[in-house]
């Protein structure tokens, strides 16, 4: 079983389409975000893999993503922390699935005191703003 983590905490999975369709993409971490260009056009759901949670090139590639314009749902799955939950929000991330052992190990409430992502960001601070960017 799957947990799905957004800023509301802990939920059920909602995506009943499956990943096999044209509407959706299952993604791994070394994906070429070049290559992807004709391909998320008409994804409604995104999932990048994080085969470890010290493997940080799927925040990378959602965040090129999105400055390649992609608007629908992008879904972080696999090993992340409660504590990279912030940095999935502000590189593009809607949501995180987990496993229901990570789950265990890191209850909801870890991940809610993530949720506010937006009021952390200390470079909006530095530079003398309080807003993500």
């Amino acid at each position: 079983m799957t947990v799905i983590v957004t800023d509301a905490g802990f939920g059920p999975e909602t995506w009943t389409a499956g990943f096999e369709g044209a509407n959706a993409l299952d993604l791994t971490s070394d994906a070429d975000p070049a290559a992807l260009s004709a391909c998320i056009e008409g994804a409604e759901i995104i999932r990048i893999d994080f085969p470890s949670f010290a493997d940080g090139r799927g925040f990378t590639l959602a965040r090129q993503l999105r400055l390649m314009g992609y608007t629908g749902r992008l879904r972080a799955k696999g090993h992340v922390l409660a504590d990279q939950y912030a940095m999935a929000r502000r590189t593009g991330f809607d949501e995180v699935e987990i496993s229901d052992d990570i789950a265990a190990r890191q209850p909801q409430e870890q991940w809610l005191a993530r949720a506010q992502w937006s009021a952390h960001n200390y470079q909006a601070r530095l530079r003398g703003g309080s807003s993500a960017r």
